[in-house]
């Protein structure tokens, strides 16, 4: 008789035993560096666990796994205890949810809508925006902690011995008065899409930053802009840019960025995956490689369980964590969040644990990148060709 998983309250012993992730002080507000499912699961199920008033979620990715049963039973113990629960979840996203899986939620009290369905007769179906998807991750319990990052609630995010792939992947908590910033932002889809009000104790979601921890969007107000951050602070660097980006196909506006920092002395180094769980993106990203290699930008790829990260650090002052690709898709057809923080200690924090992975990664050599065969640059030249469409 095989034995049951590890529980998530296991789970965060062992993250425990291996160095917990440290909080750092920054203005008004504290933040959290979360590494892989091991780390950020046990976080996100606690703050449901312990929500009194009201527990959002919007996720682009919920299995119909273990993972995600595990967060639609916590979801539904909550609402049974008359925690106000909404959720919306992406229709792409999350196939293989469907609407009988949610329905112990429904029936405790929550409130759980999907968003651009793909089916024509659903409410939510509109043809011209099929291809617009809500790619966030995002958990916001009572207006006391939020969560956001790369990792969505599936297996693949689930260490390897739960059954899981071990995803390599980073996700940010925050506590303070930015909690407000992902409230807002929640409930400005929610309006979209349910057109009801928000409630009155949620602000407007603010067109500029206030403080050293703020909220970025796409699809939002130019400069809350999640592309914008990346080719402003790129441009302004000084020593060091480090990226980390599971689908990195950036357009040319990100690409002169780095280009003329590199041509500067900046040092630019990006890490992508060996291995893809996409193979045309894959093909495009690796497409990327020869350019960003003549340009003076280093390129690591990490071998093992998919890297599926979405970070920047710039200098020692600014990191981005987040859902945002530097992709066509990402910049102009998905919904995505990132954190933002202007913060000298945490950027180390988060560059030390790059520094990890980097450790571990294949750096890209550019004579014997050109060697690779007639049909592989063929693929790439398609896999490119076709970035636009995805």
């Amino acid at each position: 008789m095989s034995l049951p998983p590890p529980s998530f309250e296991q789970d965060a012993q062992l993250a425990l035993e291996e160095g917990e992730q440290p909080w750092f002080d920054v203005g008004a507000d504290r933040v959290r560096l979360l590494r892989d499912g091991a780390q950020a699961f046990p976080a996100m199920l606690e703050a449901i666990q312990r929500a009194e008033r009201e527990v959002l979620l919007e996720m682009y990715w919920i299995g119909a796994d273990s993972c995600g049963e595990r967060f639609r039973d916590a979801l539904m113990a909550r609402a049974r205890a008359g925690v106000k629960v909404k959720v919306i979840y992406d229709a792409v996203g999350s196939l293989g949810i469907t609407e009988s899986w949610w329905q112990p939620v429904r029936s405790a009290g929550g409130e759980v809508h999907e968003y651009h369905s793909l089916f024509p007769l659903a409410q939510s179906f509109q043809l011209d925006r099929v291809e617009q998807r809500d790619h966030r991750k995002l958990l916001v319990a009572d207006d006391t902690i939020a969560f956001t990052g790369g990792i969505n609630m599936s297996d693949p995010w689930l260490p390897i011995e739960q059954g899981g792939e071990g995803w390599r992947d980073d996700a940010v908590a925050v506590k303070g008065p930015c909690v407000e910033e992902f409230r807002s932002l929640f409930y400005e889809t929610w309006r979209r899409i349910t057109r009801t009000q928000r409630p009155r104790d949620v602000l407007p979601f603010p067109r500029r930053r206030s403080r050293p921890v703020w909220v970025l969007a796409n699809n939002w107000r130019r400069r809350r802009s999640i592309r914008r951050e990346y080719v402003v602070r790129i441009a302004n660097a000084r020593q060091q840019v480090d990226i980390a980006n599971s689908y990195f196909v950036p357009d040319g506006g990100v690409r002169r960025a780095m280009f003329r920092a590199a041509s500067r002395g900046v040092r630019v180094r990006v890490l992508v995956p060996a291995r893809g769980d996409v193979p045309i993106v894959q093909f495009a990203v690796e497409a990327m490689f020869e350019q960003l290699l003549r340009h003076g930008v280093e390129v690591y790829a990490l071998p093992g369980p998919i890297l599926h990260s979405k970070i920047a650090i710039v200098d020692e002052t600014f990191a981005t964590i987040g859902s945002y690709n530097l992709d066509e898709r990402s910049w102009r057809k998905n919904l995505e969040v990132n954190l933002a923080v202007e913060d000298s200690q945490f950027a180390r924090h988060v560059r030390h644990w790059y520094e990890h992975d980097l450790a571990q990664a294949l750096p890209i050599d550019l004579a014997t990148w050109r060697q690779r065969g007639t049909l592989r640059r063929g693929m790439e030249w398609v896999a490119f060709a076709m970035r636009k469409l995805w």
